[in-house]
């Protein structure tokens, strides 16, 4: 009997110290939970090059499709040191608003979907086929990271509008 009880004690535990950290986490905004998360280096510099960490910091909601710092790497060389020059930000800045849609759209949402309209206004193919979701030509790796004012979809390659 006391096995029992001190088992299912533990499960209580470990389930509310999990619930708990998951609150945690959507406690936080966009930014700071991709600044948290490590792999986002590269996306973080971005937005703050182009002007954006306020905007993404707001009330939103945002579904965000945010390539990690491995995706960035994969542009030519050259290709991020340049466009976070000043002159460059117009470009940047509709770069990284062509990975955020309105709302919050969580992945159940995202399969049903051929395309997103972007905040940059152009849309993203959206395609779901054998278990994988893509955006454009980019893998969704994790999907529903949730934030207190959206949702981040992690990404395997930066989205360049057309």
């Amino acid at each position: 009997m006391k096995r029992i009880y001190v088992t299912g004690l533990l499960a209580l535990m470990l389930a509310l110290t999990f619930s708990s950290n998951a609150l945690a986490a959507s406690k936080k905004d966009i930014v700071d939970t991709a600044v948290a998360a490590g792999d986002f280096k590269t996306l973080a510099a971005a937005l703050k090059a182009a002007g954006l960490v306020d905007t993404l910091k707001g009330a939103g909601p945002f579904t965000v499709f945010a390539p990690t710092d491995a995706a960035f790497a994969k542009l030519p060389a050259g290709t991020v040191e340049d466009l976070l020059k000043p002159e460059n930000k117009e470009k940047l800045v509709a770069i990284l608003t062509y990975h955020v849609v309105s709302g919050k759209v969580m992945a159940k949402d995202v399969v049903k979907l051929t395309e997103a309209k972007t905040v940059n206004g152009k849309s993203v193919k959206v395609m779901a086929k054998g278990g994988k979701v893509m955006v454009d030509s980019a893998n969704v790796v994790k999907t529903d990271i949730q934030c207190s004012n959206g949702v981040i979809h992690v990404i395997d390659s930066v989205l360049l509008p057309q």
